[in-house]
């Protein structure tokens, strides 16, 4: 991984950092004000960095809240302690019988294989989110999104942002009456304007997307 920069990145820790967020982001964007006014303060979404929280992630990918609630809770019902090693200990059979996919078993074994090489999880805190980004995609498995979700959720970092999300893609399209669906890039691209805050407008574009789904689930892991 690459050196640690010289300034410490901003974190979001507390709903106080949220809501400084979220007063920047209404002073500068209009968008992030319609949504604000429509959603209300989005929860604070914050889980444990470290091997167990990025596999957590993995097991949610691509699944309902209910359906990734109910596999993990199995998932780490049989790898106790949850760590490396045990999982590693563990044979196929078991963790797919977790309700894990062939994908997901093949993904998690590569990271518990990176974390027993030297991959330091917990040492992370003080790297960009670049450096992040780039140790975490080099595992086998582990692509962009995964990446940015732990940069949001675990790392807590502000300025984290994921533009291959498939809500907060259609949530920028509700709230600005675009005609398609806007792609990774066309999304990165407007999130320019929200930094260092896209971290919080990501949040906000998940609570949006929940209310003008009508139930629907605002946060994909």
């Amino acid at each position: 991984m690459a050196s640690r920069p010289r300034s410490t990145p901003r974190l979001i820790e507390t709903e106080a950092d949220l809501q400084d967020g979220i007063r920047a982001l209404r002073r500068k964007c209009p968008v992030t004000r319609l949504m604000h006014d429509a959603a209300g303060v989005p929860p604070l979404r914050r889980r444990a960095a470290g091997f167990e929280g990025l596999a957590r992630i993995i097991v949610g990918q691509q699944l309902s809240v209910a359906s990734a609630t109910a596999i993990w809770g199995r998932t780490a019902a049989i790898v106790a302690p949850f760590e490396a090693h045990a999982l590693m200990a563990l044979p196929d059979q078991s963790l797919r019988g977790a309700g894990l996919s062939v994908g997901k078993v093949r993904t998690l074994r590569a990271l518990a294989a990176a974390v027993e090489a030297g991959l330091d999880l917990e040492g992370m805190d003080g790297h960009s989110d670049e450096a992040v980004h780039a140790a975490l995609t080099a595992v086998t498995g582990i692509g962009p999104w995964t990446a940015d979700i732990y940069i949001m959720f675990c790392l807590g970092r502000a300025d984290g942002f994921a533009p291959g999300d498939l809500a907060l893609q259609v949530a920028l399209q509700m709230a600005t009456g675009l005609e398609t669906r806007p792609s990774s890039k066309e999304l990165a691209l407007f999130a320019e304007r929200w930094r260092p805050w896209r971290g919080v407008a990501a949040h906000l574009l998940w609570a949006y997307y929940k209310v003008r789904k009508d139930g629907g689930t605002a946060i994909p892991v």
